[in-house]
């Protein structure tokens, strides 16, 4: 796993020894990214599911002003640790090793909203919609703001969360990524 664009271009990322969890494939992060495009820029980027913080890590590089990474997994935050240090993103970044309803309830009392979230939840857990209703009714998403759901490919999404659209799906192998403004 290694970052691809931007100021962290080609630093390899961590993930712990053992971790059972699904990194973001590079090519569906370089998808993801080439269909944000400037979105990127001087935005607060949320990481939910964090992982190694692959996906948070890559919008710091690309120019996002903040990133707020949640992982409950305490090897895999260990990880995101390491690797934000490893990038030099320590100030643009909040790590919080905690349930994700915590997390989100946490975030929703800062009020400080988020241009980008991006959740890539173990696939066929039925996380998604519980989560994206939560964000929107703690209002933790900007007026402008864009979900990004990664699923697997069978997984089925609705057309409207919370008064969210969605906007485009994309495939990419066993992966979809959902878009909802």
């Amino acid at each position: 796993m290694r970052i691809i664009a931007g100021t962290a271009k080609k630093r390899l990322l961590k993930v712990p020894a053992g971790w059972t969890g699904r990194p973001t494939a590079d090519r569906v992060k370089e998808a993801l990214f080439s269909i944000l495009g400037d979105l990127v820029i001087n935005s607060n980027f949320l990481d939910l599911f964090a992982g190694t913080g692959n996906v948070g890590i890559e919008a710091l590089s690309r120019g996002s002003d903040r990133a707020v990474f949640v992982e409950r997994d305490r090897r895999a935050a260990a990880a995101i640790a390491q690797n934000i240090k490893a990038t030099g993103f320590e100030c643009k970044s909040l790590l919080m090793v905690k349930d994700i309803y915590s997390a989100i309830t946490e975030l929703g009392q800062i009020g400080q909203p988020f241009d980008l979230i991006f959740l890539d939840p173990p696939y066929g857990l039925g996380y998604e919609i519980p989560v994206i209703t939560s964000l929107l009714e703690l209002k933790i998403v900007s007026p402008s703001g864009l979900i990004i759901a990664e699923t697997g490919k069978r997984e089925t999404l609705p057309p409207d969360i919370y008064g969210k659209a969605l906007l485009r799906q994309e495939r990419y192998g066993d992966t979809m990524l959902s878009f909802y403004k």
